[in-house]
């Protein structure tokens, strides 16, 4: 729930702070790798930070799930279950498939209920130049919020009416409608087509491009992500295949003998 609540937070401060402050980029990353450096010297492997506080990692959760195919693990030669379940190996992952506390649950519906919203809202914010008042900063938030909190209300209605055994293809339509929403302003704004400006340019292509491609590209990466997410059959794949177990008594007694 830390790694959804710090998403929420963190992504409209780039708006604020993070698109137009290099300097402040830098200092939040270096202090970011430091968390999770210093983690890796007190929990195995993923569990603190990538499997735990890493911000990104939820939404990995919500429409990585139904992989192409399986990847060799480069990662770990062992499973010592650091993380159950294991984000990386169990198949059609998904952020409600480990609901074991009421933080798991608060977590797993904030991202798949308000993500949609969310990003709707933070296309439809302007980068802040100059951040002149705390109204000023705090209104990066006030869309994104606003969109968050119709999505989940709307997720939550049709989680409660519709019977449980299609609360996965639930799922699958809230992370497509996510994905699709970020690449159907994203890729606009990077061709030189967003709704504000510069905002999220990349290269300026609209005297190049006619403007009646950018419909066509957005509308077919939305079908091509709805496709992919919700009416493609689950294939029960995992990101990557799960190594042997480990033994951990017989690994402890090993490295104590050494």
């Amino acid at each position: 729930m830390i790694a959804v609540v710090a998403l929420f937070v963190i992504v409209p401060l780039r708006h604020a702070v993070f698109n137009n402050n290099g300097i402040a980029t830098g200092i939040m990353i270096i202090f970011m790798a430091a968390i999770g450096v210093t983690l890796g010297f007190f929990y195995e492997w993923k569990s603190a930070w990538c499997s735990g506080l890493c911000p990104v990692h939820p939404v990995e959760k919500l429409y990585g799930g139904n992989v192409l195919f399986s990847l060799p693990n480069a990662n770990c030669d062992q499973c010592m279950n650091c993380v159950i379940p294991c984000p990386d190996s169990t198949p059609n992952i998904n952020p409600k498939i480990s609901a074991k506390t009421i933080y798991h649950k608060i977590g797993g519906l904030l991202i798949v209920g308000g993500l949609p919203g969310f990003i709707w809202g933070w296309f439809h914010v302007p980068d802040e130049h100059t951040i002149t008042s705390l109204s000023t900063f705090f209104g990066v938030y006030q869309i994104p919020l606003i969109g968050l909190a119709v999505t989940l209300l709307v997720y939550i209605l049709l989680s409660n009416i519709i019977n449980a055994k299609y609360e996965r293809r639930l799922i699958s339509i809230f992370a497509a409608s996510g994905v699709s929403c970020y690449y159907w302003y994203r890729i606009p704004a990077l061709l030189g087509f967003g709704k504000f400006a510069d905002d999220g340019l990349l290269i300026n292509l609209r005297n190049v491009l006619p403007e009646w491609i950018i419909p066509i590209i957005i509308v077919s990466t939305t079908i091509f992500f709805f496709y992919w997410l919700v009416i493609r059959k689950p294939n029960s794949r995992s990101w990557v295949i799960r190594p042997q177990f480990a033994n951990k008594v017989e690994n402890l007694e090993a490295n104590l003998s050494a």
